[in-house]
């Protein structure tokens, strides 16, 4: 919900290449929270987390982690936003066909009119500070023929700047 527009397009696309059996599984989590009108709020959440929450859960930081998020209890998540959100870049690469399912999001996400991206563009989306040589760490993310992001820098997009990638550029 918090995520820039850039990064819940691309998140977005790669929620669009989930297998039926996968969108099964994300309808029943989604369910989970009880939404109204096809969408949940923060309240929903607060709820579901609350009813079903462990012990483990209650010491972790899950409860900071929603009072971050009190600037958003006016919003609502779709569905569709929810799996977006749900997905774990991580644990999708992990399967054989991570490829398959990055290069699908790619091309919809080139498909669905991206303008092009400068890379002080990038560097504000990853929350790269002044004190890093962006052009450095981010210049392989942008073709150099049209200025759109890349395949790779689409991927580093949702994967998020690695920490080894911005102390070499430090």
């Amino acid at each position: 919900m918090r995520s820039s527009t850039l990064r819940k397009a691309a998140l977005k696309a790669l929620s669009k290449t989930l297998t039926a059996d996968e969108l099964f599984y994300m309808r029943a989590q989604f369910a989970l929270f009880e939404p109204k009108n096809g969408s949940i709020t923060l309240e929903n959440i607060k709820t579901a987390l609350m009813k079903n929450a462990t012990d483990a859960m209650k010491d972790s930081h899950i409860p900071d982690f929603l009072f971050a998020l009190n600037a958003l209890q006016y919003r609502r998540m779709g569905f569709e936003e929810f799996c977006a959100a749900a997905l774990s870049v991580h644990q999708l690469e992990a399967l054989d066909r991570w490829e398959q399912h990055a290069r699908c999001a790619y091309e919809l996400f080139e498909k669905e009119g991206n303008r092009a991206i400068v890379i002080e563009e990038l560097a504000s989306e990853l929350g790269l500070g002044p004190s890093i040589p962006v052009h450095a760490v981010l210049n392989d993310w942008i073709r150099h023929t049209d200025g759109k992001l890349s395949f790779l820098g689409f991927v580093k997009l949702l994967r998020g700047p690695s920490s080894r990638a911005l102390s070499k550029a430090q």
